[in-house]
């Protein structure tokens, strides 16, 4: 008994050695713990005898527990393992055991006899043979290692195979035999059979999220299984690596990003994400259809052209010609007459004409009400025709480019139409024959895009009063 103690001893030392290793690729530590039996029993051995003095078979009474197992009543084997790749793991383990059978015959029972094993396998999982990870795992094992008898030592080489049993994640019940063969002729071969529990522990999952760092695409984030441990956020089931809107849900065919106003458009992509608009526009409404954005368009439920800010031109005197081309937009008037009305009999239509004519080269100087030189020439036929026609009233209109401020164009254009007013009553035409006023920027007659319509914008005009 003082030798077993021994014995036992020494396992516990051997294995506060071993250096604990990888069991699978999700759990890196593996520890197997039981009871092992040791049976002398195999044939061609002098001792193995039956009780009939013939020879017994290999497997004969390979489960005679009673007669053949040596064993003791405690934890006596210690093994831990290292899984290597494709199914294929070390082993490396200690048992101890007490001897008292060794045959049949009394004189092959040689009492209490310590033992002491150290020894290593390879071990191989037949499962990885069919791609299979199911809670029965047999195995192969090939190994050797060193064993003591009485303290009397020698070298063997072994093999066998084994059962897991896997009762959860990480624990299973083990069964095992394997043939030991002694190198040393004094010792005879037995066969172990072992019975314990394995232990499979030391995983990695960084994030906690249940899912072993080797197999979480995000070791470092929280994550689901679904998504090989990587996170969704917003739960919409894109994982948040390819959602371009992590944070809120959306449906997949926008990336996971939200359509607020249900338009077809992505929040991300929709200038005006809670009102429902054209893509053409980026998701923004164009009411009234007149292909301006209704936030840019001063009448949103009337369509109208962009130039007048998508508002329709007005016709002030109903006469059916826009004011823009209204020659005369206060005054019903006649296409054929650009909007103005037809002229009494007080002044003929060439003179009239001539006056006009006469209107369009009045120039002043720049920004200034004063006129050019040369103007005056003219402006002094303009009074020797009225003083012929001196029943006909006249309306002196001043107008300019869109230039400058709104308001200065306004009060620069009266200025102009009351200068030449001005001038034409210092000729001896009656004050009460003409009023003038001025239009501003608001009648262009050309296009102020462009010098040569600013030009012709910037204008005197002397219209027949009705």
């Amino acid at each position: 008994m003082k030798s077993f103690k021994i014995a036992f001893m020494a396992l516990l030392v051997t294995v506060g050695f071993i250096n604990l290793n990888a069991q699978d690729k999700n759990n890196p530590w593996a520890i197997n713990f039981g009871v092992n039996a040791i049976d002398y029993h195999p044939t061609n051995y002098e001792g193995n005898l039956t009780t009939n003095g013939n020879d017994s078979g290999m497997f004969d009474e390979f489960f005679n527990m009673q007669d053949h197992y040596n064993m003791i009543p405690t934890i006596s084997s210690i093994h831990v393992g290292r899984y290597l790749n494709d199914g294929f793991s070390l082993e490396i383990g200690a048992d101890v055991n007490k001897i008292t059978i060794m045959g049949n015959a009394p004189e092959y029972n040689p009492g209490d006899l310590a033992f002491l094993s150290a020894n290593g396998a390879i071990k191989y999982d037949l499962r990885n043979l069919f791609g299979s990870e199911g809670w029965f795992a047999p195995y192969l094992a090939v190994g050797g290692g060193y064993d003591w008898l009485d303290w009397d030592g020698y070298g063997k080489l072994d093999g066998g195979l084994g059962f897991d049993f896997w009762l959860h994640d990480n624990v299973a019940l083990n069964i095992q035999s394997k043939y030991n063969h002694a190198f040393d002729d004094a010792f005879k071969p037995y066969f172990q059979h072992n019975l314990g529990l394995s232990v499979k522990f030391g995983g990695v999952d960084t994030d906690g999220d249940g899912i072993y760092d080797d197999e979480d695409a995000c070791p470092n984030t929280f994550g689901l299984e679904a998504f090989q441990g990587c996170p969704d956020t917003d739960g919409d089931g894109i994982k948040d690596g390819d959602d371009k809107c992590p944070n809120v849900a959306g449906p997949v065919e926008f990336n996971g990003c939200p359509d607020t106003d249900g338009d077809g458009i992505c929040d991300i992509n929709d200038s005006c994400p809670e009102v429902k608009g054209l893509k053409e526009f980026k998701g923004c409404p164009d009411t009234d259809g007149d292909g301006i954005v209704d936030a840019k368009d001063a009448c949103p439920e009337v369509a109208g052209p962009s130039a007048n800010k998508g508002c329709p031109w007005p016709d002030t005197d109903g006469d059916g010609i826009l004011d823009k081309d209204d020659k005369c937009p206060k005054e019903a008037g006649l296409k054929e007459l650009d909007g103005c009305p037809a002229p009494k009999e007080v002044i003929s239509v060439e003179a009239e004409a001539q006056l006009k004519d006469y209107a369009k080269t009045i120039y002043f100087n720049s920004a200034k009400s004063t006129f050019k030189s040369g103007v005056t020439e003219k402006l002094d036929a303009i009074a020797a025709i009225m003083k012929e026609f001196d029943r006909a009233n006249f309306i002196i209109e001043g107008h300019t480019d869109s230039q400058g401020a709104e308001a200065y164009n306004q009060k620069l254009s009266d200025s102009r139409a009351n200068a030449v007013r001005d001038y034409l009553v210092g000729k001896g035409i009656a004050a009460s024959r003409l009023s003038a006023v001025g239009f501003g920027e608001n009648y262009p007659v050309a296009d102020n895009k462009t010098a040569a319509g600013r030009a012709e914008n910037r204008r005197v005009e002397i219209n027949l009063k009705k």
